[in-house]
């Protein structure tokens, strides 16, 4: 019977998004807080023909997914050699401003050097999701920071929120591309980013804490707007759009007012989670029977 392998990949939120500067390379220098949600999908990786089976059949198994990217790159240079068949339980939205092509990514080089005994250390990982993704590292890591330079310079911070997070996918997709494009850069925000998120209480941040690219995606996606605005009508101290879009998230202070935030979006459609307080993301990679 072949070994079974499991592990969780999480999504994350970003807590504020300030894009600083365009890049001589087209990209932008930005800042923002990088905490986790419970939204995750699952991994089943066991020996056998390398394939790459995704629940969600809209996503594509070839080249351009991440996951795909990650086994090419430790093939490459990592000295990868088996081969595994590695089946994901597609949970968390794709292209909703939530990392998860990024989690997979990182998922994909953690378990891949534990299964297969790489012997690649943290630094190494992390080095390797440079490679596939700004914001790999991060999910490498595992804990929340505050993301400077392209996302992947990352500074441990307890920015996680001793609040219940209510997060939104509004069915529509928002492209990251186009949102920075668009928007204008700000090299000199009104307030420290960092100093907001480690000095006030959630409460405050709806004065203090902002999105830039809600401007630009906002006239184009009403409904990401309308959302972010319910959250704040059914109770949350702070709501906002994560990354690009499209997901919104609401912070509330009360569980039984955010259970009633969660449930109501499910009924009018929305896929949505729940995250409980200080949520810690559990990285565990498990062996199981087959």
């Amino acid at each position: 019977m072949a070994d079974l392998w499991i592990s969780n990949s999480y999504a994350k939120i970003n807590l504020g998004l300030n894009v600083l500067e365009k890049l001589d390379s087209g990209y932008h220098a930005i800042e923002s807080g990088f905490c986790f949600i419970e939204w995750n999908d699952r991994f089943e990786v066991k020996p056998g023909r390398m394939h790459l089976e995704m629940s969600d059949p809209k996503i594509p198994v070839d080249e351009t997914n991440l996951i795909v990217k990650a086994i090419r790159l430790l093939q490459q240079d990592a000295g990868l050699k088996d081969e595994y068949n590695i089946k994901v339980e597609k949970n968390i939205p794709s292209g909703a401003g939530l990392g998860g092509g990024s989690s997979n990514a990182a998922t994909t080089l953690r378990m891949m050097n534990k299964i297969a005994n790489l012997g690649l250390t943290q630094n190494d990982l992390i080095e390797f999701g440079k490679k596939l993704g700004a914001d790999v590292p991060f999910f490498i890591k595992g804990e929340p920071g505050f993301a400077t330079g392209l996302g992947h310079e990352i500074e441990e911070l307890d920015i996680q929120p001793d609040a219940w997070i209510v997060t939104v996918y509004p069915n529509i997709e928002s492209s990251t591309a186009e949102a920075y494009q668009i928007c204008e850069s700000n090299p000199e925000p009104e307030f420290s980013l960092k100093n907001v998120l480690l000095e006030e209480e959630p409460e405050e941040w709806r004065y203090l804490l902002i999105n830039e690219l809600e401007k630009v995606v906002f006239p184009r996606l009403h409904l990401v707007g309308n959302l972010k605005d319910q959250l704040y009508e059914f109770g949350a101290e702070y709501a906002s759009m994560s990354g690009s879009g499209s997901s919104v998230f609401g912070i509330f202070v009360q569980d039984f007012v955010a259970i009633n935030a969660y449930e109501s979006f499910h009924k009018l459609g929305f896929p949505a989670n729940l995250t409980r307080p200080k949520f810690e993301p559990d990285q565990g990679i498990y062996l199981k029977d087959d």
